[in-house]
């Protein structure tokens, strides 16, 4: 059997921390709990709220998909395919063969619209690139990395006209545009 023995400068700072415990919980055991007794009475006198039952939910029919009965919704349309194969992949392009403007470097978000010129009828663009030079961009010109090609300018837009590939080998057109930055 091991024997505890209590160091001579412990003792009695131990001893004081026993007793002030004692007293602690001594002081958090008195039945005074009366007012409580009495409100949880009172919550189980009232009477029981009508719960509504749950609501019925149609049962779920799967669909099982079966490639024989369609075609594959991730392959490209086989007439579209076909169409463009004929035609030796004719169709909407962008002019490669040009030399690229200025802003064309620069991608349409990176590019602000920060005013216009107007002289004689015609519009001019005030456009600042990410480089944080100015360039005057008119109907026609050329701005940001996916061919786009000025199509109108007006006092709060510019309206762009870009080219883009459509998945399948193809291009689209998309309309993009640039409004002003206050």
């Amino acid at each position: 059997m091991k024997r505890f023995r209590i160091h001579p400068r412990t003792g009695p700072a131990l001893g004081t921390a026993v007793v002030f415990a004692s007293v602690l919980l001594a002081g958090c055991s008195t039945d005074n709990h009366g007012d409580l007794y009495d409100y949880v009475a009172a919550v189980k006198a009232r009477p029981a709220a009508h719960i509504p039952p749950l609501p019925e939910f149609e049962a779920y029919e799967g669909y099982t998909y079966s490639s024989t009965e369609a075609r594959d919704p991730f392959a490209p349309k086989r007439e579209a395919t076909l169409m463009d194969a004929a035609h030796g992949g004719a169709g909407l392009r962008p002019d490669t063969d040009r030399h690229k403007e200025a802003l064309e470097h620069f991608p349409l978000d990176g590019l602000e619209f920060v005013g216009i010129l107007e002289k004689q009828g015609s519009a001019w663009a005030i456009v600042k690139a990410p480089d944080n030079l100015v360039h005057r961009v008119q109907v026609g010109n050329h701005m940001g990395e996916n061919y786009g090609r000025v199509v109108n300018i007006t006092e709060t837009r510019i309206a762009i006209e870009e080219i883009i590939p459509d998945g399948l080998g193809g291009w689209i057109k998309r309309d993009a545009a640039l409004a002003i930055t206050e």
